[in-house]
């Protein structure tokens, strides 16, 4: 069934925008199913550079729909923003869709974000402040509101008023915040209803019938498998489910119609905000992956604490989605260097451990267990074919493949829409 699932194996910024970006013109829909604008894609397209948030990377694909579906969170004013950014240049936006399901973050969302991360102190997650955490929170809390509440101004007070009797108590009396008041969230969230209606829709059905008729639909993750709300290294983890299983929830769509699972690896590791990470460098190595690598975060703009490749964490990611493929990205970054560690393992008490712990205790204290290939010199941005590569290039590429469990399919070897090879089709 033409129905595939595209997310990141690593703790996100593998370059799921290029790889979903290289599908895109031969998919019918591009899905975001999760997260919110705490996420970011850089896709290059020639010589433009677009960094997305909230939309799907198929915006850019003309003749693709970009759906969001219902699981992810969305705050409109940031939406609005980033498709009248699109707009500026040149690109349709007239084509998304937006699911009546969607829960909304609110001004109240990000201000809950940001002061009870400070109230945290040395305990803080690394959040970005956007409101995303808060806004999950109300979703199961069953105090949430959503897309299709704008439409309803009676169903809309009555949800915010209820929202805020508790918040604001929370906010004047542990905060020392002054309270927010029910007009003013009210009226702002109004003024939505319009610009957002006519993107509106019920996605889960539309989605179901694509597939049925034989449409390709690619369901596209945020963030990364290792911040997996119940998958990932918690609590340093987002709020949601990046995870293959995501992608049914948040969307709709049954397991059985998903035909292939698209894990996107990084050459090298890195992640972003608090929490363990085993590879991580703080040496000349580090600071050159990050130079290179343009390690910044689109969204937060905060450096990204770069390492070398962890086998042990693409192994979990492989049996946790069951992927079927991988998508290799940024290997022109190891070019120059001499030769290259490769975590196989972990060191946890004195033992050798070659699956991730399930402990968040002895996941603190794993030491990596490094095996060191042969480096390559060569520029590989121009390389079309796997034959094209250096020969010490083809062997790392080999040695990832058979330590993380699944086949890698593509390899990006530039930023460019263009660079990549690819292996074996996705579709």
């Amino acid at each position: 069934m033409p129905a595939l699932v595209l997310l990141g194996a690593q703790w996100g910024d593998e370059g799921k925008g290029k790889a979903t970006d290289l599908l895109g013109g031969s998919v019918d829909y591009v899905v975001r199913y999760q997260g919110g604008n705490n996420a970011g894609h850089t896709v290059v397209v020639g010589d433009q550079k677009y960094a997305l948030h909230l939309l799907p990377s198929g915006i850019l694909s003309p003749g693709c729909t970009p759906v969001i579906g219902n699981g992810v969170v969305v705050d409109p004013a940031v939406l609005l923003s980033e498709l009248s950014g699109l707009a500026d240049r040149g690109v349709d936006t007239s084509k998304l869709l937006i699911s009546g399901n969607a829960h909304l973050i609110t001004p109240y969302h990000t201000t809950l974000d940001k002061v009870s991360e400070r109230f945290l102190g040395k305990r803080k997650i690394g959040t970005t402040g956007r409101g995303i955490g808060p806004a999950y929170a109300d979703k199961i809390n069953r105090v949430g509101i959503r897309v299709q509440d704008l439409f309803d101004e009676s169903i809309l007070r009555q949800k915010v008023e209820a929202a805020l009797d508790n918040k604001n108590q929370v906010l004047a009396k542990l905060y020392n915040r002054r309270a927010i008041a029910v007009d003013q969230v009210v009226e702002e969230l109004l003024g939505y209803a319009d610009p957002l209606s006519g993107y509106v829709a019920d996605t889960t059905l539309l989605l179901n019938n694509a597939i049925d008729q034989g449409q390709v639909v690619l369901f596209e993750g945020g963030q990364g498998t290792l911040l997996d709300v119940d998958h990932g290294t918690y609590p340093f983890v987002t709020s949601s489910n990046p995870t293959a299983g995501g992608a049914c929830t948040g969307t709709g769509v049954g397991p059985t119609k998903i035909s292939r699972v698209i894990g996107i690896l990084k050459a090298y590791t890195t992640r972003v905000g608090a929490g363990p990470f085993p590879t991580e460098l703080l040496d000349e190595d580090g600071e050159k992956l990050r130079t290179i690598g343009g390690e910044r975060g689109v969204t937060t703009g905060r450096d990204r604490r770069c390492g070398w490749f962890d086998a042990v964490i693409a192994r979990y990611a492989t049996r946790v989605n069951g992927l079927t493929d991988f998508f290799l990205t940024k290997l022109d970054v190891l070019t120059g260097w001499e030769r290259i560690p490769v975590c196989v393992a972990y060191e946890i008490d004195g033992k050798r451990v070659e699956e991730l712990p399930y402990s968040q205790t002895d996941f603190h204290h794993a030491k990596p267990i490094y095996e060191t290939l042969p480096g390559w010199s060569e520029d590989i941005t121009k390389a079309k074919t796997f034959d094209e590569l250096p020969k010490n290039a083809q062997k790392y590429v080999q040695a990832l493949e058979e330590m993380s469990g699944a086949p890698i399919s593509a390899i990006g070897v530039g930023p460019g829409r263009d660079e990549t090879i690819q292996i074996n089709s996705f579709l």
